[in-house]
């Protein structure tokens, strides 16, 4: 299956184009231009490069959330305006567990960190499996404080990717849990996790396909108050 992946969830910004989960190319960008501008000539540029066309795309997949709440918009409008022209279906697959996929190989418990702000981080953790890692919790908005109390009861070994990472590293460190960051090349997320993830997830017509903030936005919680 040829898949065409966007990754917009943060502040880097990235699109692949995978076949049955071997990477084919990829174009990633980090230099803070809105994901608005950028994503759909990423797109046209890609698979000019790979001599393909729209048409031979059978599968849209996109990180669906946590993350940046229009990054994570805007990468979902696309996937399901891609999906809705060439008429194929589209994955929404959760950002955390997309990063999961890239960091299997470490012999370590799989902790993907975003900075949520409001002293939060959005997690989930994952241990390795034979072919696929394997979730052990729900995503979530949790505090710093939280996973370290995680962590130190379940004494294991930990890979932190993610935004978040740096941060992590020296709050869990300092409260006794051993670990790593993944290397900078896998910190971040990217389009070919999220293909890697959609082999294994559920398709769907686009009109089906909706984001997954966990939490208001922040216009949604001044209108309530919170």
């Amino acid at each position: 299956m040829l898949i065409l992946s966007i990754e917009s969830s943060a502040g880097p910004a990235s699109v692949a184009v995978c076949s049955d989960g071997e990477l084919l190319g990829q174009i990633f960008r980090n230099d803070g231009l809105t994901h608005s501008r950028t994503l759909l000539p990423m797109v046209e540029e890609l698979l000019k490069k790979l001599d393909l066309t729209p048409g031979q795309i059978e599968l849209v997949a996109v990180a669906r959330g946590p993350g940046s709440f229009t990054g994570v918009r805007i990468g979902v409008s696309i996937a399901k305006g891609l999906a809705w022209g060439l008429d194929i279906p589209v994955c929404g697959v959760s950002t955390l567990e997309a990063m999961a996929y890239q960091t299997v190989g470490y012999g370590a418990l799989i902790c993907p960190v975003m900075d949520a702000r409001r002293n939060q981080i959005y997690n989930a953790l994952f241990e390795e499996g034979d072919s696929e890692p394997i979730r052990l919790c729900d995503d979530r908005a949790i505090s710093l404080e939280t996973l370290a109390d995680e962590l130190q009861a379940r004494k294991s070994f930990v890979c932190l990717i993610g935004d978040g990472a740096g941060l992590c590293f020296d709050h869990l460190t300092a409260s006794g849990i051993s670990g790593l960051t993944a290397p900078e090349s896998k910190r971040y997320q990217t389009a070919h996790g999220v293909a890697l993830a959609a082999l294994r997830a559920a398709h769907m017509p686009a009109a089906g396909l909706e984001p997954c903030y966990l939490r208001p936005s922040q216009a949604e919680r001044e209108r309530s108050g919170g």
